[in-house]
C-alpha cells in the first residue's frame, strides 16, 4: 500500500523546506551588509540601480519573513534616508528611465513592507517622470533615457511593472491612469517585434527603423515582463495575459538554461551590470508564480538555488555569477542576485 503522508507530515516538510531557504537567505544578506553596505549613503559598493534591486529583494523578504521584518525594515529606513541623491541624483530621478524604474519597484516593495505612504508617493513620483519618456518616433513606448539615445527593453518593461505595480496599490480613483499606462505599454511592447520568434526578447527597438534590434537576450528583459504582467493581469482580472507570461516564462526558462540552471548568453564573469541580471529574472519569476502557481516555476526557482549553494560559493561564501559553477566571476551584484533566487526559492516554498 503506498504511504500517503499526513497533512501535518506535509505542512512540516514544507516548512522545513521554507526554514532552509530563509536561512541561507538571510545568512547571505548579513554577508552582503557585512561586506558591501554603506550606512552613510545607503548605496550597496557604491552600486546605484543595483542598490534599487536590492531594497526591492530585502522589502520582500522582509515581508515574507517574519523574523527578518524588523531587519528590513531598518536597512530599508537608512537606505530611503541616506541614498536619495547620491551621485549628484535628484529624489532617485537621472537620465535613465530603467534607474528610475528600478528604485520604483524597491519603493514600491517597501510600501507592501511597511504600509508607509512615502515609499507609494516615492514610486508614484517617479514613474511620473518616466511617463515623460513616451516620445519615441516608433508610435509608443518610453526611451532608455533622457537624451533619447535608444529605445530599451527594459526602461519599457520596468514602465509596465511599475505602472501595473501602482494600479493595484493606489485607491480606486487613481487606478485607472496606471493600468491604462501599463495596458498602453504592453500593447505597444507586444506589437513592437522585440519579442523574437522564439518568444524571447532582445536588447530593445532600433529607433530609425522600430524594428527588433537583435541583440542579447539578457535575462533581466526575460523576467520584468513576468512582473508587469502579472501585476496588470491581477488588476484587470485579465487571464490572457497571464497566458501571455506564460509563454514567455517557459521559453527563457527552456533556452536561456543550461542542464536546468538559468544562464546568461554571453561569456562569464560577468561586471556589476550583467551580474545583477538573473536576480531580476528570478524576481519576475517568482512573482508569477505567486499570482498563478506552477509547479514547474516552482522546481525550477528550487533548482536554481540549490545549485547556487552548491557550486557558486567562493571560500569567502560569496555567490558568484553562474550558479552552475565554472566561474571565478564574484562582486556585490553577484552575490545579490544569489539572494534573490534564495528569496525566491523560499517564497515558492511556501
Amino acid at each position: 500500500m503506498k504511504y500517503i503522508p499526513s497533512l501535518t507530515v506535509v505542512f512540516l516538510l514544507l516548512d522545513t523546506a521554507y526554514a532552509d531557504y530563509a536561512s541561507d537567505a538571510e545568512s547571505a544578506i548579513k554577508l552582503l551588509q557585512d561586506k558591501w553596505y554603506n550606512t552613510e549613503t545607503g548605496l550597496w559598493d557604491d552600486m546605484w540601480w543595483q542598490s534599487g534591486n536590492i531594497v526591492e529583494t530585502i522589502a520582500k523578504f522582509g515581508k515574507q519573513d517574519v523574523h527578518f521584518k524588523q531587519a528590513a525594515i531598518d536597512i530599508i529606513s537608512n537606505t530611503y534616508d541616506k541614498s536619495p541623491n547620491q551621485k549628484g541624483y535628484n529624489n532617485w530621478k537621472n537620465d535613465f528611465y530603467d534607474d528610475e524604474g528600478w528604485w520604483a519597484m524597491g519603493w514600491i516593495a517597501s510600501y507592501d513592507l511597511t504600509g508607509d505612504v512615502k515609499y507609494l508617493d516615492t514610486a508614484k513620483n517617479l514613474f511620473e517622470d518616466m511617463t515623460g519618456g513616451w516620445t519615441t518616433p516608433c508610435k509608443g513606448g518610453i526611451w532608455w533615457n533622457k537624451p533619447k539615445e535608444s529605445i530599451a527593453s527594459i526602461s519599457n518593461e520596468l514602465f509596465l511593472a511599475v505602472g501595473a505595480s501602482l494600479a493595484n496599490r493606489v485607491s480606486a480613483e487613481e487606478k485607472a491612469d496606471y493600468q491604462n499606462w501599463a495596458q498602453m505599454e504592453w500593447d505597444w511592447f507586444y506589437n513592437s517585434g522585440v519579442i523574437n520568434g522564439d518568444k524571447l526578447i532582445n536588447d530593445g527597438v532600433d529607433q530609425t527603423s522600430c524594428q527588433n534590434d537583435g541583440k542579447t537576450t539578457w535575462t533581466y528583459n526575460q523576467g520584468v515582463v513576468l512582473t508587469g504582467l502579472s501585476e496588470l493581469a491581477r488588476a484587470k482580472g485579465d487571464g490572457d495575459l497571464i497566458r501571455h507570461a506564460n509563454e514567455l516564462a517557459n521559453a527563457s526558462m527552456s533556452k536561456l538554461s543550461d542542464n536546468g540552471i538559468l544562464n546568461e548568453p554571453v561569456d562569464h564573469p560577468l561586471d556589476q551590470q550583467g551580474a545583477m541580471f538573473k536576480g531580476a529574472y528570478v524576481r519576475g519569476l517568482s512573482t508569477l508564480n505567486e499570482n498563478e502557481g506552477q509547479q514547474a516555476y516552482t522546481d525550477f526557482l528550487k533548482k536554481n538555488a540549490d545549485s547556487a549553494l552548491a557550486n557558486a560559493r567562493n571560500g569567502d561564501g560569496v555567490i558568484r555569477d553562474r550558479w552552475q559553477g565554472g566561474s571565478d566571476g564574484s562582486n556585490a551584484a553577484s552575490h545579490a542576485a544569489g539572494i534573490d533566487v534564495l528569496v525566491a526559492a523560499a517564497q515558492a516554498s511556501t
